[in-house]
Parts: C-alpha cells; sequence; structure tokens
C-alpha cells in the first residue's frame, strides 16, 4: 500500500463503506468507444492554432445534440424546421407582447396546412417573431438571404436590427461588398447587423455577394452561430491552444467558491452520517459544458497548476480540445483520530454527533471536447506516463500528479471499466457520488429515503482502470 499523503477527490467520491475509507488521490480516464489508431500527423507534436468552428463541426453537434441533418438539395421548409427545433417553443415569447398574444392561434398559412411537415415548425417560428407573414413557400430552394434573415431574428437580434439607421446600415453593407441598393428597409436592417454581430462571419460574405441557393454548409453555419447567440452552443473557457487559456483557468479558479446548497447538503451530510456513502461531490448545473458526450472526457482534481500543467502537456503532445471549467466541492468523513482539521477559506469541516468531522474542499473538474476519437483514446496514455505516480519519485510527472488520477466519459471506453454515479439534485445543484455497479441501487434507494421528493437517478459511465481499483480498495 502507497502512503497515504493528502486526501483528495477519491475519497468524496468513493461508494458504500464497504468499500473502505482509503483517501487516496482518484482520476478517470476514458477513450472512443472504438479507438482509431493516430495517424503519423495526429501523433506529431506541433503547436496547435487558433481554433475556429467549422461548417462540419457545427453539422456534428446538430446531429448529435438534436438530431438534425440537413439534406444537401435544402429548402426554405428544412431551415424552418431546424430552427424550430433549436430555439425550441416559445424561446422568444416573453420579449414581446406580439409573440405572447399571438402563441394561443394558429396563423392562417395561405401555403401550408396542418399536414405538410413544415406547418408546427412555421407555427413556432410565426408565434416567435420569426415569420411575419402568411405565405411560408417552404417548398422553395433556401436562398442565402431568406437563411439570413430568419437567423437574425431567430438569434435574438431582431429589435437590434431596427434601431440601425441608414447610414450604420449602409457601412455594414459596403464591408460585406455589395451595394446598399440590393437589400432595402427591414431587409437591409437585418442584414447589417447579422454582420455586425458576427452571426454571418466573413467566410460566409463570397456567398451572400453571389447570392442564390444557400449551400448546406451555409446552414449549418448559420444555424451553429444561432446557437451560440442563445448560449445553447458549447460553454466553455476556451480552447486548449488558446493564448489566453493559462489566465482563464486562473480566473475561474480564482473565482470559484466552496459550494454551499444548504438544502441539498443537509442531505446528503446525513447519507455520510448514516455510512451510506463515504464521499460526495457537490457541483452546479449551469457549468454543464453541453460538449459530444462522443468525444468528451471529465478529469477532476484540487490544484490549479496542475490544471494548467495538464493544458500544457497535451499541447505539447498535439493535442488540441474544447475545455470547460466546472466548480466542485467535495466532502468526505474526516476522522478525529487524524487530529485536529486546520480550516482556509477553501477547507471547512463540521464536527459530528461521534467526534468525527465532515470536510469541504474546493476542487474541480475539467470537461474536454476533443477533435476526434483518436485524440481522446491518446488522452489515457498521456496520463498514464505524464501524471500518474506509480513512485514516490515524481521528477517525470507534472505537478501534482496523483496515485490515481480521475477522469471519466458518458460513452463506452474500450478497456475501460464502468462504474455508476449516484445522483441527487436539488435545483440547479446536485451532488454525486461514484461507487462499484453493485452498490448503486441501495445507495438510490438510501437516497430516496432520505429526500423523496429529489431528483434522484443513477446510471453507468466508464472510468479508468486506477480509480475503478482505488473503488475496489487497491492502492493503484
Amino acid at each position: 500500500m502507497k502512503k497515504i499523503t493528502k486526501l483528495t477527490l477519491a475519497a468524496l467520491l468513493a461508494a458504500p463503506v464497504t468499500i473502505g475509507s482509503l483517501s487516496l488521490p482518484a482520476t478517470v480516464s476514458a477513450a472512443s468507444a472504438s479507438p482509431v489508431a493516430p495517424s503519423a500527423s495526429q501523433t506529431a507534436k506541433e503547436t496547435p492554432s487558433v481554433y475556429t468552428e467549422s461548417a462540419a463541426d457545427y453539422a456534428q453537434f446538430l446531429q448529435a445534440k438534436y438530431g438534425i441533418q440537413l439534406p444537401q438539395q435544402l429548402t426554405k421548409g428544412d431551415f424552418i424546421q431546424a430552427i424550430a427545433s433549436i430555439i425550441g417553443v416559445n424561446q422568444a415569447a416573453d420579449s414581446t407582447e406580439e409573440a405572447s398574444d399571438s402563441q394561443t392561434q394558429a396563423p392562417a398559412f395561405t401555403d401550408l396546412s396542418s399536414g405538410d411537415s413544415s406547418y408546427d415548425a412555421a407555427i413556432t417560428l410565426h408565434n416567435n417573431g420569426i415569420l411575419s407573414g402568411t405565405e411560408i413557400r417552404a417548398d422553395d430552394t433556401l436562398s442565402t438571404y431568406a437563411a439570413v434573415f430568419i437567423a437574425v431574428k431567430a438569434a435574438g437580434f431582431k429589435e437590434l436590427a431596427y434601431t440601425y439607421p441608414e447610414e450604420k446600415t449602409k457601412q455594414a453593407l459596403t464591408q460585406l461588398g455589395i451595394s446598399p441598393n440590393r437589400v432595402q428597409g427591414q431587409a437591409a436592417q437585418e442584414l447589417a447587423a447579422a454582420i455586425d454581430t458576427g452571426l454571418v462571419p466573413e467566410s460566409l460574405y463570397p456567398a451572400l455577394r453571389k447570392g442564390g441557393a444557400a449551400s448546406t454548409d451555409f446552414a449549418n453555419i448559420l444555424l451553429g452561430r444561432v446557437l451560440t447567440s442563445q448560449g445553447k452552443y458549447k460553454h466553455e473557457i476556451g480552447r486548449s491552444g488558446d493564448a489566453d487559456i493559462y489566465s482563464k483557468l486562473y480566473a475561474a479558479y480564482r473565482t470559484a467558491d466552496l459550494i454551499e446548497a444548504p438544502e441539498l447538503r443537509e442531505i446528503v451530510d446525513q447519507a455520510l452520517r448514516d455510512n451510506l456513502v463515504t464521499g460526495y461531490n457537490l457541483k452546479d448545473s449551469r457549468f454543464d459544458s453541453n460538449f459530444i458526450d462522443e468525444l468528451t472526457l471529465t478529469y477532476g482534481h484540487d490544484d490549479i497548476k496542475h490544471a494548467v500543467q495538464l493544458i500544457g502537456l497535451l499541447r505539447s503532445e498535439g493535442i488540441d480540445a474544447d475545455v470547460q471549467f466546472q466548480p466542485k466541492t467535495s466532502a468526505f468523513i474526516y476522522l478525529k483520530e487524524w487530529g485536529e482539521p486546520k480550516e482556509t477559506p477553501d477547507y471547512k469541516v463540521t464536527q459530528i454527533e461521534n467526534g468525527n468531522y465532515i470536510a469541504y474542499a474546493k476542487e474541480y473538474d475539467i470537461q474536454f471536447e476533443f477533435n476526434s476519437t483518436a485524440d481522446k483514446a491518446r488522452f489515457n496514455d498521456i496520463i498514464l506516463k505524464y501524471a500518474k505516480k506509480n513512485s514516490d519519485d515524481t521528477s517525470a510527472l507534472i505537478y501534482a500528479s496523483w496515485w490515481q488520477p480521475l477522469y471519466y466519459s458518458p460513452t463506452a471506453v474500450q478497456d475501460y471499466p464502468v462504474i455508476s454515479n449516484n445522483k441527487i439534485a436539488l435545483g440547479n445543484y446536485y451532488a454525486q457520488s461514484f461507487s462499484l455497479k453493485e452498490n448503486a441501487k441501495g445507495i438510490q434507494e438510501g437516497f430516496r429515503k432520505l429526500a423523496p421528493d429529489a431528483d434522484i437517478t443513477s446510471y453507468n459511465f466508464w472510468v479508468d482502470q486506477p480509480f475503478f481499483n482505488y473503488l475496489n480498495g487497491e492502492s493503484e
């Protein structure tokens, strides 16, 4: 057994007490369900460049999150249905009286009936102030301009657009490279706002100058930009290749405090007192990344310098990824025989009836979305080589590496064990405790007895082998 030097997240994530009260550092790892061997170009070390979301990135996200896959020959009806799917019903209903007043009545479309595939979507867009006329022309080929006019209102920029005076509109259209005489009135204002807000990136300027039918790539970029404008795309602090990613990590960590959530904490603290679990995490769902599951893994730790070096390690290995920082508070039983605990702003304790303490420690999760399943698969090898302790000699490891690093994937990972997450939520906050699969049912039932009205779930996910070993009471 390796010497226990520090209480870490592992103790907080440990499931039932039958596992024991080990407090070795932990982690979980993830690769793709069917890892692809990286090519020579993928494995070569290279400095990541600034990343711009492409049409393919947006298309992948739309398919994964909304089941949207646009046809090559796009109609206006196809685009209307896609927009309706991503904005949700009555998304803008609270922004204008007009939208609110029209929610309860279906407009009298002149060229759509209730049996048509675009009918329900057209009603949604009409009731949200995105479509204003009664003639939809759903079967027409989607034009670049029609797509922009729909997108700018779906993105929430309609009111902004109509503030544009003539000269400001003219300047934006000149930047696009088209004559102000080509588009006029409110249409010109909408196009100008789409340019200035970045809804229409420069990559789409040539297609707009040319006019005509909108390509699938054109439409996917607009849909992705609509999602971004509404805060429904990926939630991240940046890319691992960004020049300012380290300062963003430090800023996120500095502004994160211990999560209180007193009502929820009272429930899971009782679970600790009852020996139902030996530890848990508190997190806030508002920091969820909304990444694509197949490409995502979550990495947990407690030292921000470790996170900075981890990002640098990935860059040195030629891996670029989206990065989301998630504040986390870990709670566990601190035994009285360990001595008097010392509190800090990031570490608090509460003494319980038997003389032991419940300790609350500030930690974090970083969620990565990799560019490919091959990069996700490589992450495990990188961690095992450069960020996992196997001896007391840490000279060849990044700072504050753990005996059992913790990283995990929501999708199947080849050669990785499966464990369970037992989760209880109240509002935005949730507590989770990781366990072996065979112990999940008992924990879930215990949570229900403590809080019958709470949202309680249990699901399986894939973890790195060292953390699985920890749950089984092993030291590595």
